[in-house]
């Protein structure tokens, strides 16, 4: 028995010294490569084109982002050149100096921002809150009440937007931000959202928590928002995106320079006859950046709300 565990010993000391820290040779690799199953590579060569895919898709999502970036470089005759220029001849950094002066950038910057957070946190607000009374509270007719108000997204915008206006209009809060954050608190797709992840969350949780006393809206404030973090983040980075982009809802209400926004600040550099290309796609590199700072902080939240929120229903 000595003998054997002394030849076996030997025998594994010499093919660790053929091998370099145990490494496997090319003739190993082909032989473990033969002996891979067809099923094996089909799911390899599978993953391939879809990485590939992928690559193409996101390449092709990128490019106007770098035709904008490039264009903010250059001088306004250079940027509708045919073909394109993607690297310009001579890089016009001053554009992002002068913008500043040109217009009230910072102005429509705060302006945006403003509107962006109250939007956001209200329909954070009141999405959680709609969506726990549709997901955790039993009352008659719920799941109806919810389909037809779930049933509003399905209508478009313009067909009730005279109507919006003209309530705005005889309230008195045409020209104010108070029209927009008044249209905008409420949401059905926010609380679509926040009803697909409640109802992920075990219902006994919250007969635990009725049985040690707490109300309903204890129940949501220390039970439910809690473990609700990743819808939480993804409604909030879709409504500050939404809100921050939105263009049609500031251009209806606000008249007044003052309170434009950014994207609408960026219609002072179109003319009767021609357009300033180069300072808008300057102004639209820099009004990127706020919404690139968001997702970068709350990314991982996003991603794991948005996988979740579908789960059950």
């Amino acid at each position: 028995m000595t003998n054997m565990a002394e030849d076996l010993k030997a025998t594994h000391v010499t093919d660790a010294a053929l091998l370099p820290n145990g490494a496997p040779t090319a003739e190993d690799r082909r032989r473990t490569d033969r002996k891979r199953s067809p099923r094996e590579q089909k799911k390899r060569t599978a993953n391939i084109l879809i990485y590939g895919v992928l690559v193409v898709l996101v390449v092709a999502l990128m490019v106007p982002f770098i035709w904008m970036l490039s264009s903010s470089l250059k001088e306004n005759n250079q940027v509708l050149t045919v073909p394109i220029q993607w690297i310009p001849q001579e890089f016009v950094w001053s554009n992002y100096t002068d913008i500043w002066t040109r217009i009230p950038m910072m102005g429509y910057l705060q302006n945006s921002l403003y509107l962006a957070v109250i939007i956001t946190c209200l329909q954070v607000l009141t999405g959680s809150l709609a969506a726990y009374g549709f997901s955790k509270v039993r009352f008659p007719g719920r799941d109806v009440l919810f389909l037809a108000y779930i049933g509003t997204i399905a209508v478009p915008w313009q067909a009730y937007m005279v109507p919006q206006y003209i309530m705005m209009q005889n309230l008195g809060l045409t020209n104010s931000f108070n029209a927009l954050i008044l249209l905008q608190a409420f949401g059905a797709f926010g609380v679509f959202l926040m009803r697909q992840y409640y109802m992920t969350i075990p219902d006994e949780l919250c007969e635990a928590a009725r049985i040690d006393g707490l109300s309903e809206y204890g129940i949501w404030a220390r039970v439910i928002l809690p473990l609700s973090k990743p819808a939480l983040a993804s409604l909030a980075l879709l409504t500050f995106v939404n809100t921050w982009n939105d263009y049609m809802g500031p251009f209806i209400y606000l008249t007044s320079n003052r309170l434009w926004t950014v994207q609408l600040g960026l219609r002072s550099f179109v003319g009767q006859f021609d357009a300033e290309y180069a300072m808008i796609m300057t102004g639209s590199v820099i009004s990127v950046i706020p919404i690139l700072i968001i997702f970068l902080i709350g990314q991982r939240y996003f991603i794991q709300g948005i996988a979740t929120s579908g789960m059950k229903g």
